[in-house]
């Protein structure tokens, strides 16, 4: 009897012949995973065996990669304990809190699979999904999928509302309704996870550097689990300054707005300036020198704006070198378009 056998793992007469097996590193950024963490990779064990998924690939996650992110509880030692339980575990040891995204680019690096899946630590994304994520990205030759809940996050409908309010600003400062539905449950292609790790600088927003390198990205409906182990390591504050990173990070559409109202103001100053000409014509005013006022007001601040917009642009330009965009990135497998229906 082989070692497959014995182990109750899937033979090959079992598996579809003629499709590789698509190799699955996954990323858990931990913070707080003192109480979920045990069971979540308990979730994953099967998984970690050759399987055939639901969309009849033949798939298996071949590392999860634990980065610490130096959190209050004693994380440390539980994944010190399941590393040395599971030899497919590879503990990821960060020097301080460096926050989720950074986090997740630190296992993006080392991630050895031909997919990059990331998580998150409190068992509201269920591993099994991860097998949807890859049917969709084969079957669409997709770079990028995210999970897009059905249900409603178990937060609370303050909390949701917020979020949904804060994907939907993104959306119109990114310019991309699209790629603006961000997710920590994703599953991206392996040379562009490590790419993006490689180039990806401080303070950037990980989906909106996915999108600087990504160009095919689809959406997984899938169901979250209400949070079971564990409260939630996002403050108020936290998630304010997460959403300011966002908006940082969205690149030069934001800063074009002042490149904007200053166009706009000095549209209105061309109007106005009719109009306070003709009254003052008209004599319907009174008062010396409020025509030639209001014009030089509104025309100067229109082109105020419109010199701060150009500005703007260029900061914009410097902020994107500084934040690691990289002007191309070279994968090692075509960058195919979707087969037509």
């Amino acid at each position: 009897m082989n070692a497959a056998s014995r182990e109750g793992r899937s033979t090959d007469a079992e598996l579809p012949p003629s499709r590789p097996t698509i190799r699955i590193s996954i990323v858990v950024p931990v913070y707080q995973g003192e109480l979920p963490l045990a069971d979540l990779l308990a979730e994953i064990e099967p998984l970690t065996v050759e399987h055939t998924t639901p969309g009849g690939n033949r798939a298996v996650i071949c590392e999860v990669l634990l980065v610490h992110d130096c959190g209050p509880d004693r994380s440390d030692e539980v994944i010190e304990r399941l590393a040395a339980r599971y030899d497919w575990v590879r503990p990821v040891w960060l020097s301080r809190n460096y926050g989720q995204h950074a986090a997740t680019l630190a296992g993006m690096a080392g991630a050895l699979g031909d997919w990059v899946a990331t998580l998150d630590e409190d068992r509201q994304h269920n591993p099994r999904d991860i097998d949807l994520m890859a049917d969709l990205a084969l079957a669409e030759r997709l770079q990028l999928v995210y999970a897009r809940p059905r249900n409603s996050a178990p937060h609370g409908w303050l909390r949701n509302a917020a979020s949904h309010l804060a994907k939907t600003i993104a959306n119109g400062l990114i310019g991309n309704t699209g790629t603006g539905h961000f997710s920590s449950f994703r599953l991206v292609a392996g040379d562009a996870a490590r790419s993006l790790a490689a180039y990806c600088g401080s303070g950037v927003y990980l989906d909106v550097a996915l999108g600087w390198i990504v160009a095919r990205v689809g959406f997984c409906g899938v169901e979250l689990r209400a949070d079971l182990r564990r409260p939630s390591g996002y403050s108020l504050g936290r998630l304010l300054s997460h959403f300011s990173v966002l908006v940082m990070t969205a690149g030069a559409r934001p800063l074009r707005f002042i490149s904007l109202m200053g166009l706009v103001s000095i549209g209105l100053a061309l109007l106005i300036s009719l109009w306070a000409i003709y009254a003052k014509l008209s004599g319907q005013v009174s008062v010396e020198g409020w025509t030639s006022l209001v014009i030089v007001i509104v025309f100067f601040s229109g082109c105020i704006l419109l010199a701060l917009g150009v500005i703007a642009e260029y900061l914009a330009l410097t902020m994107s070198i500084a934040m690691g965009k990289p002007l191309y990135v070279v994968t090692t497998t075509p960058t195919r378009h979707r087969e037509r229906p």
